[in-house]
């Protein structure tokens, strides 16, 4: 008999690249892919979301906006947001990103991540993170090992912590 369980997240570990083809700049426009080696040396929060989530909407997205309001002028910190579409494709759309982006005033870069046949069609970041859903946070140190990869953030506990980068 199997007993194995799903082991989500990957802390602890150096973080794989994102492999995602689409995004938007802070300002919401076309912006070539982004690597993890394009913020060497920063301290990385990636938010993981889908426009459809009710999650995302209620905890995730004012929890990102929170901590990107409170630490908009720490040069060492880098915020991305990427819609991680694993269902719901019809909804979950790269027009949906801008949408997102300018409704919770977040200039910030945003990622739409649709997958590849290596990861089975669903997100990239999904399947290399092991992420469990949405709304999702992983926190990348400067040395590009992930120290945080969960549904469960205290947006307060985390400001404390990132003030201190």
């Amino acid at each position: 008999m199997n007993t194995t369980t799903q082991t989500y997240g990957i802390a602890g570990q150096f973080a794989p690249d994102f492999d995602i083809p689409q995004w938007i700049d802070a300002k919401g426009e076309l912006s070539p892919p982004i690597k993890l080696e394009d913020y060497e040396g920063k301290f990385k929060v990636i938010y993981c979301f889908q426009a459809w989530c009710p999650g995302c909407h209620s905890i995730g997205l004012p929890s990102l906006q929170k901590m990107t309001n409170a630490l908009k002028d720490n040069p060492n910190i880098v915020f991305l947001a990427v819609q991680t579409v694993f269902e719901g494709s019809h909804e979950n759309t790269f027009e949906k990103i801008k949408e997102i982006q300018k409704s919770y005033a977040l200039s910030i870069p945003f990622g739409h991540d649709i997958g590849s046949l290596e990861s089975n069609n669903i997100s990239n970041i999904m399947y290399k993170y092991r992420t469990g859903g949405t709304p999702w946070f992983i926190l990348i140190d400067q040395n590009n090992r992930v120290v945080f990869n969960d549904f469960h953030l205290d947006t307060d506990k985390a400001i404390e912590y990132l003030n201190t980068i």
